[in-house]
This record gives structure tokens, sequence and C-alpha cells, in this order.
């Protein structure tokens, strides 16, 4: 059998608010899937249809959110490698190989080799990119509904001038990681 290899990317580290998403995707060599790439350089109507392909045709696929609870508790960094040591764990078959967006490594039962720039460079990380991002943006869209206030819609939590005038205004919820400066000077 040919070595497995994974790829793994997360969204939402740089928010205020929501979870941290880590997806873990194995690709089918045998089922190619055209235009995959670092999911921030997508408009969201071809990330969504590639989240689709991305699911039908690879051969595993993983995703996970850490949320605010363990993200105030262990920090971002931390939440983020328990993440991807999760979605690595959530596939099956277990990869021989994980290949990681950035330069942060989790401890996990396999080979693991970080990969700056992944997202761009590795279609098993871009696979994991577009998942990530997509499951995400569908959360924070739902919690939208939840506390329309903070516009959670259009800045999906990130600290964006709009967020940030919301979040003085109305204080934070309980999706704010009150462990993030701009949140905890408002507590």
């Amino acid at each position: 059998m040919s070595e497995l290899t994974a790829g793994v990317d997360e969204a939402g580290r740089g928010p205020l608010a929501g979870p941290v998403v880590v997806a873990a995707v194995i690709l089918d060599p045998l089922r190619a899937i055209a235009g995959l790439d670092d999911s921030k350089k997508l408009s969201a109507r071809k990330r969504e249809m590639l989240f689709l392909q991305i699911q039908e045709k690879s051969l595993a696929w993983s995703i996970v959110e850490v949320g605010v609870d363990e993200i105030d508790e262990i920090n971002i960094l931390q939440a983020t490698l328990l993440g991807m040591r999760r979605a690595l764990e959530g596939l099956t078959p277990f990869p021989s190989l994980a290949l990681v967006d950035g330069n942060h490594a989790p401890k996990v039962g396999c080979e693991v080799r970080t990969v700056i720039q992944g997202d761009r460079l590795e279609p098993a990380i871009s696979a994991a990119s577009i998942l990530a991002k997509v499951f995400r943006d569908r959360l924070m869209n739902t919690w939208h509904q939840r506390f329309p206030a903070y516009g959670f819609d259009r800045h999906k939590g990130y600290p964006t001038a709009e967020h940030l005038r919301l979040l003085r205004e109305n204080g934070p919820c309980e999706i704010h990681r009150k462990s993030f400066a701009p949140v905890r000077k408002l507590l």
C-alpha cells in the first residue's frame, strides 16, 4: 500500500470570537479535484463548490472545532495543535504522514512535516484549508442569528474596525475569547 498523506490546516486563529476549526484531508490520487488553492484566495462560491467535491472525492476527511472555553484555558496555539491532533485522529484510514500548514506541528502517531504557506503549495493542505474555512464561516453565520448585534456574518469574528466598535458598544457575548486582549479589556 502506498504512503497515505494527510493535509492539515486551520481557520480562525486570529478572531476575537468563535472556535478555531481544523480540518485534515487525505486526497484520493485517482480522483483529482480541480481548483484547489489557499482558501483565502478563492471566492466564497468557489469554496462552497470545492467543499462538497473534497468531501465526495477524498479518501478521508475530518473537521473539528476547538471551542472558546478551551482556547481561553490553554491558549490559541495549544488549542490549534489540539485541534490538529483531533482532526488527524479522526481520519480513517490513518495517514503515515501529515503535512501541516505553518511552522507548528502537533504530536500525533505519524510523521509530521510543517510546510510554510502549505495551503498554497500542497493540494491536501489546500483542501483542508477550504474545509476548515467553509465550516467555520457557516458556524459564524449561525452565531450571527443568535447574536446579530455583532455582525459575525460579515467579519466572522476577526478584529475588524466594525467588530471592535460593536464589541465596545455591546460588550462581549458568550462566544468571545476572554483571553484575547481587546475582549479582556472590556470584562
